[in-house]
């Protein structure tokens, strides 16, 4: 019986709609905030050993929160298939492990591709903030904008730092991705190797196309939220007239350019 009190009161907490859990999971968001900004700035101070410690850490941290949230699950068996849990999997082995995973310490940065599809953040989110509802699309895309450019930059310096003296830091990574990306190409960095050329090569073709395709959905999206009045539907596109479900004459606000 006790058992079961325990779970009902972490599936309330998870999932539940009172003030004291939306409050638990701002503040799981809070921490994950704090952890992706560790995640980011942790490549600019090497591997010392009180960043190694950190990591433990924030992974045994994940880890029994990870476990509490798979205990509350209804389904425990349709959550560990899901993407979320992949990722979360993904997190907590490369900062449990890092003697076998140094080399894919990027792979952390999974952590953020889930930050907005977690606890039901976006249905706290969409009742507590009218600017997170007038503002979603553009939050989410640059978002991923943002985790595609870091996710880049970091495959780019753990594979060039320790043989390539133009990569000597994370700052140099970064400027490689960003004036490829955008077709730049000052030239005065490279990368070395074999493996290297073929990377950029990879950066060139994909990359440029993705990287170009999320741009565009921040500042040229191709949908746009407004809620059609008698269907409710809130999606449409850019120039949209008339509503694509029920053919309601839209208006629309446009700038006209």
């Amino acid at each position: 019986m006790a058992t079961a009190t325990i779970r009902e009161k972490i599936q309330r907490l998870y999932f539940g709609d009172d003030g004291q859990a939306r409050t638990f999971r701002y503040s799981l968001i809070g921490f994950d905030v704090v952890t992706i900004a560790v995640f980011l700035v942790s490549p600019l101070g090497g591997h010392q050993q009180w960043m190694i410690a950190l990591d433990l850490v924030i992974g045994v941290v994940l880890a029994v929160e990870f476990m509490a949230r798979l205990y509350a699950q209804r389904s425990p068996l349709r959550h560990l298939l899901s993407f979320t849990t992949a990722a979360d999997v993904i997190v907590i082995g490369s900062l449990l492990l890092p003697v076998f995973l140094e080399n894919f310490a990027f792979l952390r940065i999974a952590r953020a591709l889930r930050l907005l599809r977690s606890y039901h953040l976006l249905r706290d989110l969409r009742a507590d903030s009218g600017w997170f509802r007038q503002h979603e699309d553009i939050i989410q895309r640059t978002v991923n904008l943002g985790v595609f450019i870091f996710v880049v930059t970091s495959v780019v310096y753990v594979t060039q730092h320790q043989f390539n003296p133009q990569i000597s830091g994370y700052v140099d990574a970064l400027y490689f991705t960003i004036t490829t990306l955008t077709t730049t190409g000052f030239g005065d960095i490279t990368l070395a190797g074999p493996g290297g050329r073929i990377l950029a090569v990879i950066i060139m073709v994909v990359g440029v196309g993705l990287f170009l395709r999320l741009l565009q959905a921040v500042f040229r999206p191709n949908k746009v939220r407004f809620e059609c009045p008698d269907c409710a539907l809130r999606l449409h596109d850019a120039d949209a007239v008339h509503c694509k479900h029920c053919g309601r004459v839209l208006h629309i606000p446009d700038e006209g350019l």
